[in-house]
């Protein structure tokens, strides 16, 4: 225990400097302009991808970011479940979450057949497909193994997920005067494209506490669709038979976690008193955990990949951003 605290020190330091600097620099906005243009979450990721990008990096911060990175921001996502109740959800009805099925299914199509149409190979792009369909890097992983993708595919499709994942969290909120969102419908479509659980705090955040609970709530709907997808996946494609995904891939713990608490919010468990803090604690470890990703986020990964991966990989989130929106729309 003691040999890992040490080792993720130095990671875990740098990234209470960089949210430093954003809180810092969100102030002097504030200050300045009257009001945070850019909130402390997107300045932190835009300054931790800047840093690692331009600096020459020291191995021994990888343990520390990858921890802020990972660990510390699914704790935040398990804490915002205390501040959501089921009955949010349900009001939507059921026509939203089998649209958000209908999405993740139509999505997987359209970028299988992109990938395939610009010539990647066949493992390729189910990886592309998948990761940019469902969760990024855990459907990639959870997918890996299922259909004995190639080492240097996953580390490509990997890449693509981590930098354009953080794109899309900066981009996102310029949709909401582009496509005239409301608050409910900008959370509904950063849920369904957005790649990570996590990174769906990073976009709806600094918007407000509504887009955050449906966002999340419908991203977790989208990630529930990887236990389906890999299903038929061992089942119909390519595939190493001695391989399975881990439990763990298919329903990781902070969204077990993050449903545990939002069940004993629905049902009045969870002390008042208790309430405030479970929030305050989960912004605070987001903007922590939103640096840890721009230190782990090294721009110049995206020129390895190639530029036909770049190609097929932007279409696949044009196509999922276009599918979702039908959907907003169609629903109202």
């Amino acid at each position: 225990m003691a040999n890992k605290l040490k080792a993720i020190t130095p990671g875990i330091l740098l990234c209470a400097a960089v949210t430093a600097a954003a809180v810092g620099l969100e102030s002097v906005e504030a200050r300045l302009f009257g009001r945070a243009w850019l909130e402390a979450l997107v300045l932190a990721i835009l300054l931790g991808t800047a840093l690692r990008t331009s600096v020459k990096w020291h191995t021994h911060l990888d343990a520390g970011v990858h921890f802020g990175a990972k660990t510390l921001l699914e704790v935040a996502v398990v804490l915002l479940g205390a501040s959501v109740s089921a009955g949010s959800i349900l009001e939507k009805g059921p026509k939203l979450i089998l649209g958000i099925a209908l999405v993740v299914m139509l999505a997987i199509v359209c970028s299988y057949a992109i990938g395939r149409f610009s010539g990647l190979p066949r493992k390729m792009a189910i990886l592309i497909a998948c990761g940019n369909s469902i969760c990024g890097n855990s459907a990639i992983a959870a997918v890996a193994p299922v259909i004995d993708a190639d080492g240097k595919d996953v580390a490509a499709a990997i890449s693509f997920t981590a930098v354009l994942g953080v794109v899309v969290v900066l981009t996102l909120p310029l949709t909401i005067p582009l496509l005239s969102f409301s608050t409910a419908q900008y959370g509904v479509f950063a849920g369904l494209t957005v790649y990570a659980v996590p990174q769906v705090l990073a976009a709806t955040g600094a918007i407000s506490v509504s887009s955050a609970h449906l966002g999340t709530l419908v991203k977790l709907v989208r990630v529930l669709m990887l236990g389906p997808v890999v299903i038929v996946l061992s089942i119909f494609g390519p595939r190493r038979a001695a391989e399975r995904p881990r439990l763990s891939q298919l329903l990781p713990w902070f969204i077990v976690g993050f449903l545990a608490l939002m069940a004993l919010r629905s049902c009045d468990l969870i002390p008042v008193a208790l309430l405030e803090p479970a929030h305050v604690s989960s912004n605070a470890l987001t903007v922590l955990s939103m640096a840890a990703l721009g230190l782990g986020v090294d721009a110049r990964s995206v020129l390895k990949a190639g530029g036909r991966v770049t190609i097929v990989v932007i279409l696949s989130l044009l196509s999922l951003s276009a599918i979702s929106l039908a959907l907003i729309k169609f629903l109202g």
